[in-house]
Parts: C-alpha cells; sequence; structure tokens
C-alpha cells in the first residue's frame, strides 16, 4: 500500500479539527435557539383561586400559545409561600422552572420573618413585574357594615372583639389588615389561613368578620352573591364595582393599598433565557382579552425590564420594613 504523504495527513487532521471546533461553536447557538424545547412549570407559591394564581394561569395560557410549549402552574403552599420560593430557589437554573410570586414573597415576609432561608435580591433573577392587584374589604352579605366606615366605628366601640383573615403570617392581606388597623386606630385580631381562597370563604360563612383582599380573588364570591365590599383601597372605584365607595369617599384619608405579581426565576438562569420571558411577558399583556380578563378581576397590567422589577424589590423591601418596625407588626 502506497504511503499517505505527511502533508496530506497534514491537511486531514487540520479540516476535521476545524470541523470539530465549528460544530462545537454551533451546539450552544443551536440550544439556544430552541428553548423552549420541553414544557415549563411555574410555581405559584399560593392557594389556587387567589388573585396571582388566577393572573398567572392567564398570563401562562397566553405564553404557551406563543412560545409553542406548555406552561403548566403548580401551585405550592405554606409558609406564606416560603416553601414555594424555596423549591424555585432549588430548582436549576434553565428556563424550565419559573416563578409566579407576589410581592409579599419578596418584600413582606423577609422583613416579618428574620429566619427567612432566601435573599429575595441575590437569590433569584427577577423577570418581570406582570400586574399591580387592586385590594377591597371584604365582608360576608349578612354583616350589618356597609362601608369601611361603619367597621372602623364598630371597631373603635369594641376593642378586639373582631377578626380579620388572611391567606397566613406575611401575606399580602396580613399586612394590609395591619396596616390599615394601624392607620384607623382600631384593635382588631388577625386569623391567618393558609391561603387566601380559604380566609375569603370563612369571612363569607361568618367565621370570621372581615378580610383585606385582593378583588381578583373575591370576585367570584362577592358576584355569587356570598361577600361584599364595603371598601376599595385604591383612588377611584372599580368598574366591575361601581357602588363601592374608595376609602376617601368615606372620611379614611391618606391609605391606598395594592400588591403586585411578577416573574422570577433561579439565581444563574441565563440571560438570554430572561430577556426571552421578559418579551413574552410583555406581549401576553399587549394582547386584548388579557387586558379585559385583568380589568375585570381588578388587575392592572404592569410589565417591566428585569432591572426595573429588581430596583422595585429593593425599594420595597426597604419601606415595607420601615412601615412594619413602625407599626409594631409581628408575624405572631
Amino acid at each position: 500500500m502506497k504511503p499517505t504523504p505527511r502533508s496530506t495527513l497534514t491537511r486531514r487532521a487540520a479540516l476535521a479539527l476545524a470541523a470539530a471546533a465549528g460544530l462545537t461553536l454551533a451546539a450552544p447557538a443551536q440550544a439556544q435557539g430552541a428553548y423552549p424545547n420541553k414544557p415549563i412549570r411555574m410555581i405559584v407559591p399560593l392557594a389556587a383561586g387567589s388573585a396571582v394564581d388566577v393572573a398567572a394561569r392567564l398570563l401562562a395560557q397566553k405564553m404557551s400559545q406563543s412560545m409553542g410549549q406548555t406552561i403548566v402552574v403548580e401551585n405550592i403552599v405554606g409558609a406564606a409561600g416560603i416553601i414555594g420560593a424555596q423549591a424555585l430557589q432549588k430548582a436549576a437554573p434553565d428556563g424550565y422552572t419559573i416563578g409566579g410570586f407576589n410581592d409579599s414573597i419578596l418584600t413582606m415576609v423577609p422583613n416579618l420573618n428574620p429566619n427567612t432561608p432566601f435573599n429575595p435580591v441575590t437569590d433569584f433573577v427577577h423577570v418581570s413585574k406582570v400586574a399591580t392587584i387592586e385590594f377591597s374589604i371584604a365582608v360576608g352579605t349578612n354583616s350589618p357594615w356597609k362601608s369601611a366606615a361603619d367597621f372602623v366605628a364598630a371597631a373603635k366601640a369594641a376593642p378586639g372583639k373582631y377578626t380579620y383573615a388572611s391567606g397566613g403570617n406575611g401575606s399580602p392581606q396580613h399586612l394590609g389588615g395591619a396596616l390599615f388597623a394601624a392607620h384607623t386606630g382600631i384593635d382588631i385580631k388577625h386569623v391567618p389561613y393558609r391561603g387566601a381562597s380559604q380566609a375569603a370563604q370563612d369571612v363569607a360563612g361568618g367565621q370570621v368578620d372581615v378580610t383585606v383582599q385582593g378583588i381578583a380573588t373575591v370576585a367570584a364570591l362577592a358576584k355569587g352573591g356570598k361577600l361584599k365590599l364595603i371598601g376599595v383601597m385604591a383612588d377611584q372605584r372599580h368598574p366591575e364595582y361601581p357602588d363601592t365607595p374608595t376609602l376617601k369617599e368615606v372620611g379614611i384619608n391618606g391609605f391606598d393599598y395594592s400588591t403586585w405579581f411578577g416573574m422570577t426565576a433561579p439565581k444563574g438562569t441565563p440571560k438570554e433565557i430572561v430577556d426571552r420571558l421578559q418579551a413574552e411577558v410583555v406581549k401576553a399583556l399587549a394582547d386584548p382579552e388579557v387586558k379585559q380578563r385583568y380589568a375585570a378581576l381588578g388587575l392592572k397590567p404592569n410589565g417591566t425590564t428585569p432591572d426595573a422589577m429588581l430596583a422595585n424589590v429593593r425599594e420595597q423591601l426597604t419601606r415595607y420594613g420601615k412601615a412594619i418596625k413602625d407599626n409594631k407588626i409581628t408575624a405572631e
């Protein structure tokens, strides 16, 4: 057999190396372009039927259609959202596990619980805020109170007699009720539940007197005649509840309260995936159907950049920390 010249071997080796290098360089780009190539899991650390859960499911539906992969919403409840947040914290940072968190998990719970096992600034990558959640004061339909002012008057006449339900210690309902009590100078007892929906159900059933809830959470009970809204915690009446006055209209000035829902991901999630998710959130929020359904639930679309969401988390951590300290609010 005739020997192969050395120069030919060298050329073949060089071509093989070049081909191998080309494949190596092409593989990440191909993988990146393929995202997502399997279903995405969205952890919602709150009970099904809560304002955040409703908002997350609407968002997931639209994003699934756009991205060509199913986004499965999984409710992981407990410890005012800490258990679900830890599940996201420990997930692989590959874009296939994301979180639908309310601001209480990121900015209220860490201030109320010094043993919170995560840092909301450094342990997650924040993708985008999604929506602002308007809040209201709700009571059972058999309640004698027709406005928030009626309730405040009754509570002042009987300190410690009345109760308010929340979705758990450190939840938005807990903090909203505590701040409202501090603002109006009333003494009411906090009754925590394992979710906002259960809290609302027991107010409807008469086991608890009142609840401070996102309108999206209590909408079905209110429209079904089991709850009535006696005060909107915003600067104007809600279009779906035109007969419910704002707090200011009944003489309770200087108190507005709302929360928000945002998308986050595990620390280390690649920037290109975060940017893709953020763009899909903004796209979904621009959809007329999403706008209409969010509005009916008291949700205001509020897509942001990742940097803007992180800045909001930082600012709110400081602001709620001061409010909790000044008003001596505890996780009990």
